[in-house]
């Protein structure tokens, strides 16, 4: 049986192609919690100005934003190269980021079972108010992190471009001057490049079920 506490907020944090989109998304549906993609949110505000091209980008998202559901942003396709490679950037404009921060606490605050997935949420958005039950962190070998987001874009770009593509997002969150992507201090790691999904589920699971 699996222990289904009536409130459960978990964070995760990690490194691009690191595996924590699909960590989240079976640990969610295990314990049936809602399932908020931050990463997804960001690259929905890139692929709307790769694709309009405003000349105000904030008042122009914060329109956009407010006529959409999370729902209808995770049914669209927003993992091409084109937009992983803008998406870096406009991830570090603080306007940007506090336009997509509204937006998911608005949906965290009505929501008391759920799993948040990104790079600043165990130390940026589920810091306090609410604050986290349980914070992972994925990490990943940046060989097979590059590997695994080849085959996702079905080789339709090289290797070599998918590698340097990843590296350069990783350090640009990890360097940029808000809410950089950081492992907190009571964070679970996760090395996704030395375990299966199925062990990946089961360390997540061992720590989710100690809180009963």
């Amino acid at each position: 049986m699996i222990f289904k506490p009536k409130k459960l907020i978990i964070a995760c944090d990690g490194e691009s192609a690191s595996g924590k989109s699909t960590a989240a998304k079976l640990i969610s549906k295990k314990y049936k919690l809602l399932l908020v993609n931050s990463g997804l949110l960001y690259r929905y505000a890139s692929k709307q100005i790769i694709k309009n091209k405003p000349k105000n980008q904030i008042l122009f998202l914060k329109k956009k934003f407010q006529k959409i559901s999370y729902k209808s942003i995770a049914k669209q396709n927003l993992h091409s190269e084109i937009i992983s490679n803008h998406v870096g950037l406009l991830a570090k404009n603080i306007k940007v980021r506090e336009l997509v921060n509204k937006f998911q606490r608005k949906i965290i605050k009505s929501n008391r079972r759920i799993c948040v997935e990104g790079r600043d949420i165990a130390s940026k958005i589920l810091i306090k108010n609410p604050k986290y039950d349980l914070a992972f962190y994925f990490k990943c070998n940046l060989n097979v992190a590059s590997y695994r987001r080849w085959l996702d874009l079905k080789k339709t770009v090289s290797l070599k471009e998918v590698k340097r593509s990843l590296y350069k997002r990783t350090e640009m969150d990890k360097k940029r001057k808000n809410s950089p992507l950081i492992k907190v201090k009571d964070a679970i790691l996760i090395r996704t490049d030395k375990l299966s999904k199925k062990k990946v589920v089961s360390k997540m699971s061992n720590c989710i079920d100690k809180l009963s």
